[in-house]
């Protein structure tokens, strides 16, 4: 796995870096399986309070790998099979819905800590989509990005249309779509793709997210369950877990270690 994707975790932030350099971090089995594995670890990793996502060498990812485009040119991947030889439609799913390749972008938007990608040189097709999948994405002005796969004759299926949905307006995710045209980071901010444009994504990632982790680590938590209901919940049931996340946090240690540290004017320390 290491050869794919490296992590590092320090004072409750996990740095994950794709290290596939000599392929500009493209997506392939060994890596669908590093962003799986690492991904579902993290879940469940003590200590993890934020999450920067990135690629080391010239981009954050290429997306899917040129071999599998040869496979598909020359018959040898056909149609509805996966990158890894199954079924795109029937093979083992994850609870949320998820097919392997699919799963290894939703995994980080499943987790239950904020997640910021940190995207420079490209991020095309799945890479996009992976990028995607965080809570925040922090671009470089000249980061390259596109919904590309419409220049192999291919729709996005790497859960794009899930995570696209409430980042930008239905006619432009329709627009980047049928073109695949390629942006850069400012007119990404512009539709809604991008949250910061900066010259160093990564240490703007890494420092944001240390002052999350700075942070009551169990509001933090409860804020993102009530984010991510956001688009799909109705007002009753938003309104409820308002109430339900509140509940459980007044009066907990966290909570309160948060009040006396601000009126003893002092670094608060938080229990996980």
């Amino acid at each position: 796995m290491e050869e794919r994707i490296k992590v590092e975790i320090k004072d409750g932030v996990a740095d994950v870096r794709l290290v596939r350099t000599d392929k500009m971090n493209a997506l392939d089995d060994a890596m669908f399986s590093a962003l799986v594995e690492t991904g579902e670890r993290l879940k469940t990793e003590k200590g993890v309070r934020a999450i920067v996502l990135s690629g080391e060498g010239r981009a954050f990812c290429a997306g899917l790998d040129m071999g599998n485009f040869g496979k598909m040119a020359s018959g040898e991947r056909s149609g509805g099979q996966s990158s890894t030889g199954g079924s795109l439609v029937t093979e083992n799913r994850t609870p949320g819905g998820s097919n392997r390749a699919q799963h290894a972008v939703m995994v980080w938007r499943e987790q239950p800590v904020p997640v910021i990608a940190a995207v420079h040189g490209v991020a095309f097709g799945g890479g996009f989509q992976l990028a995607l999948a965080a809570d925040m994405r922090f671009v470089a002005p000249d980061a390259r990005m596109a919904v590309m796969e419409i220049k192999w004759g291919l729709v996005p299926d790497m859960a794009g249309m899930v995570l696209m949905k409430g980042l930008v307006r239905d006619d432009l995710a329709r627009e980047l779509t049928f073109t695949g045209r390629i942006f850069e980071g400012e007119e990404a901010q512009r539709l809604g793709l991008a949250t910061r444009v900066c010259a160093d994504p990564r240490a703007e990632a890494l420092a944001v997210a240390a002052e999350i982790a700075g942070k009551n680590p169990h509001a933090i938590r409860g804020a993102k369950r009530l984010l991510n209901m956001m688009m799909d919940s109705d007002q009753h049931a938003i309104l409820k877990a308002e109430s339900a996340e509140q509940t459980a946090l007044i009066g907990s240690p966290n909570q309160v270690e948060a009040v006396m540290s601000n009126m003893q004017k002092r670094a608060a320390v938080y229990a996980d």
